[in-house]
């Protein structure tokens, strides 16, 4: 196994692809965890940590819909969650560029 903090970073990063494709925040660090989990050390919590946050926030997001109904509460968390998805991926990175271990709050354990 190798270190190579500058994979981890840009698996955290890429999670950002969800602002252009809406889906290849989930793709990209699935496949670069699937492809290099045996091969980079910490790979493997790293992407662990980043499919639980993805998967969370979809849930969160779906579950906002049908509050947009009652008085327009929904919008207001679908606002909040957007801020969470943005900030915790830039945050995150940085941690990991500095050596730190990375931290994915209000992030459901799905992926074990």
């Amino acid at each position: 196994m190798r270190e190579d903090n500058q994979l981890l970073v840009l698996t955290h990063l890429s999670q950002l692809l969800d602002l252009v494709t809406l889906i290849g925040g989930f793709i990209v660090p699935l496949v670069i965890w699937l492809t290099q989990k045996d091969k980079v050390f910490g790979m493997d919590a790293h992407g662990k940590m980043i499919l639980n946050f993805q998967i969370s926030i979809f849930i969160y997001s779906i579950f906002c819909i049908p509050l947009i109904l009652l008085f327009g509460l929904g919008i207001f968390l679908l606002i909040g969650i957007g801020i969470v998805a943005i900030l915790f991926p830039i945050l995150n990175a940085i941690k990991v560029s500095n050596g730190e271990i990375p931290n994915y709050p209000l992030s459901i354990e799905f992926i074990k």
